[in-house]
């Protein structure tokens, strides 16, 4: 089934809907705001939700024809879901954990997947003023706040030292494990999706994340790697791909610029 719209129809209401969402998100984090614990014990704020409830209704006016699959949704049985070919995939505040220690890194993640893969992406991050956004076959940009935006691109070859960005918020043995086999590296942290668009902008090589993610956690920051030259493998080096099982969970991957590195090497004998 063919997308009934080219996709770069949607950039500009998509831009404005996903400012929309971050400015409900900015009046909550500018606020004596509460923090709730959800039955995976990550943590929830009224900012989540409000700016769900300014996502999810935005979406359906633009595109009554697509379903809407947001983080802060209710369950969806997935024999409902493997029926959608073409759907928006959001998470309405990536990096909650960013945002309860107010330090700026989390976003608002708008998708358009078409057969599994993200054809279109905006990553929003209200607090710094900032939005990269791509569409398939458009390439990516990053915008700063109403200043015209700006194509971006990965580094190829990679830098030397390796630049990896890393989560605030996460780390293991594994990923100790990994960075171990890199060699010569200097470490760039970030928190939420804002570590793939480094590395979509150049200024970061490789993200590798070792340890569980969501589908909503990714999707539209994959789209603005791939336009911006880069790739988002799993382990095996495959793209990630989305709503083709049950399970919403991510397998582990790597986020990064050069293609010509063989980065999966590094991820032998690591299951995930």
């Amino acid at each position: 089934m063919p997308l009934r719209t080219d996709p770069s129809h949607y950039l500009q209401p998509l831009g404005e809907l996903a400012r929309m969402a971050g400015e409900r998100i900015l009046d909550i984090y500018n606020s004596e705001f509460q923090v709730e614990q959800k039955g995976d014990n990550s943590p929830l704020t009224a900012a989540d939700l409000a700016a769900h409830e300014c996502l999810v209704a935005g979406l359906t006016g633009l595109t009554p024809v697509y379903p809407v699959l947001s983080e802060e949704s209710a369950s969806l049985d997935y024999e409902v879901r493997k029926e959608w070919k073409t759907y928006w995939l959001v998470d309405p505040l990536d990096g909650t954990k960013e945002f309860v220690k107010r330090n700026g890194e989390f976003t608002v993640n708008v998708a358009l997947i078409h057969r599994g893969l993200p054809v279109l992406g905006i990553v929003h991050a209200p607090a710094l003023g900032v939005t990269y956004f791509a569409c398939e076959n458009c390439g990516a940009f990053r915008q700063e706040g109403v200043e015209s935006p700006v194509p971006i691109r990965v580094t190829v070859p990679a830098a030397h030292p390796l630049r990896v960005v890393g989560s605030r918020s996460h780390n293991g043995v594994e990923m100790e494990l990994f960075l171990s086999r890199l060699g010569e590296h200097e470490c760039v942290p970030m928190g939420s999706s804002l570590k793939f668009c480094l590395v979509a902008e150049g200024k970061a090589d490789i993200y590798p994340r070792i340890g569980l993610t969501s589908e909503w956690d990714t999707a539209a920051a994959q789209c603005v790697v791939e336009q911006a030259g880069g790739a988002v493998v799993d382990l095996d080096g495959r793209p990630l791909r989305y709503n083709t099982k049950p399970s919403i969970l991510n397998p582990y991957f790597l986020v990064y610029g050069d293609r010509a590195q063989n980065w999966t090497r590094y991820a032998a004998g690591i299951v995930g």
